[in-house]
């Protein structure tokens, strides 16, 4: 994940966190809309999948609530 927030910095000029925040909100957004295997091979293909937490739980415990984008649990 962290290649693509790099990535997106790169790109735009953002600031990482502002990249983090885009990076996870395009990602929740397609982990709600595609079918749990293909939303998994997303995760996979980007490295999502950290120590079992996936990332958007991750990320969400480093940067915490970030207006309303948490998911439960």
């Amino acid at each position: 994940m962290e290649q693509l927030i790099n990535l997106v910095v790169q790109r735009t000029g953002i600031s990482p966190t502002q990249a983090q925040q885009a990076v996870q909100t395009v990602f929740g957004y397609l982990r709600d809309k595609l079918p749990g295997p293909l939303a998994t091979q997303v995760e996979n293909a980007i490295g999502a999948q950290q120590g079992g937490k996936g990332m958007m739980g991750q990320s969400q415990q480093s940067l915490g609530d970030l207006g309303g984008m948490t998911r439960p649990q």
